[in-house]
């Protein structure tokens, strides 16, 4: 059975103190947030990969960036733990039927198809776990006669790079059919790969922009070394 969700008319401080709790701990601990690739206009299914804690927090930050409406899919024993969370779009697989009618009303639903957290590359250089059939499935019964929902590949990655903190990468691909979900998110993946291979580490890839830096982005120079700098008298 689906759980109840909360009624957002009781504490309804509570979801702005999340969503700003969950912002101000991504500025605090990433260099940044970059994003590459045609976002969509309206209900969309976002099936993403799973290798960084920060992968949730990343997604639900892009809707609220683009104040676009967003639902992810959380495990339930996770979620079992942080109820509170279903306050900011976050359900259980158990709610697949809700979630295909949100992405049919015009959010964002977001799912992570491998079902648990990876390590980045998989044995023999698979970079994807066996996905599930969740994302597909939703994009299917939200999809209606001349009116398809889109099911979006989108490769994240968060890199510790040039900067103190790691920095957050995401690419989205173009919509694909439901069969087709673990080609295009292995594409998507490989390109993104490559992206960050090729480019400068103090600079992001060509073509991603900059959502955001964050507290932990690399300076140069401080007040306190312009300070000691003055003090010493030290030159190179």
């Amino acid at each position: 059975m689906t759980p109840a969700t909360p009624h957002t008319s009781d504490f309804p401080w509570v979801a702005p103190m999340l969503r700003a709790t969950i912002q101000r701990d991504l500025r605090r601990q990433l260099s940044g947030f970059w994003v590459c690739g045609s976002l969509p206009s309206g209900g969309a299914v976002l099936a993403a990969n799973h290798g960084s804690w920060w992968d949730g927090y990343l997604m639900l930050h892009l809707g609220w960036e683009f104040g676009h409406p967003a639902h992810i899919m959380m495990n339930a024993p996770e979620l079992a733990r942080f109820p509170f969370l279903q306050r900011i779009g976050c359900r259980p697989p158990s709610a697949g039927r809700e979630l295909a009618r949100a992405a049919q009303a015009g959010s964002w639903v977001m799912i992570f198809p491998e079902g648990a957290l990876q390590p980045p590359t998989q044995p023999g250089g698979e970079r994807l776990a066996p996905l599930h059939s969740g994302a597909a499935w939703i994009a299917r019964s939200a999809s209606a006669p001349g009116r398809p929902v889109p099911l979006v590949p989108v490769a994240l990655r968060v890199h510790l790079r040039a900067d103190r903190t790691p920095a957050a990468f995401a690419r989205f691909g173009p919509p694909c059919p439901p069969d087709s979900l673990e080609p295009a998110l292995n594409h998507e993946l490989r390109q993104l790969d490559a992206d960050l291979q090729a480019a400068d580490l103090y600079q992001p890839p060509e073509g991603y922009l900059a959502l955001w830096r964050g507290r932990g982005a690399q300076q140069q120079e401080t007040p306190a070394s312009h300070l000691l700098t003055r003090l010493t008298g030290d030159q190179l």
